[in-house]
């Protein structure tokens, strides 16, 4: 299955005591599937890693040795998010331009959205975007 992966689910993987069950389903989805990101998600782990590791939640060795497990899983960034798109969700949605990112991808390829984000779950369910999970 081919699946557009929010970063509220990748860094579950990576906190452990943020076991999810759409998490968990997933990354059990990566295993054999695959899944596309918005440029920003590669910003957003990395942030919420390091904010982590300040919090010491998790140590330094952790976010490198999780950052190494992600690239053995078949994740694709965007290289050509819609703008006018993102823009147009953002605002009529009233999310953010980052959530609207996610919200844009998804439906622009037809992919099911798998995140933990309850405001951007509400948004997707808005736009007719199938949740994963």
């Amino acid at each position: 299955m081919r699946f557009v992966l929010d970063a509220s689910v990748a860094i579950s993987w990576a906190i452990r005591d943020e076991s999810n069950a759409v998490a968990d389903l997933a990354f059990s989805e990566l295993r054999t599937g695959s899944a596309m990101v918005p440029g920003i998600w590669w910003y957003e782990v990395r942030n919420i890693l390091v904010v982590n590791e300040r919090r010491q939640r998790i140590t330094p060795a952790d976010s490198d040795r999780f950052l190494n497990e992600l690239q053995q899983l078949d994740i694709a960034i965007d290289p050509q998010p819609d703008s006018r798109a993102v823009f147009d969700l953002s605002r009529r949605l009233g999310r953010t331009v980052y959530d609207s990112a996610y919200l844009a991808l998804a439906l622009r390829e037809r992919l099911p959205l798998a995140t933990l984000d309850r405001d951007l779950q509400a948004a997707a369910a808005a736009e007719r975007v199938e949740l994963l999970g």
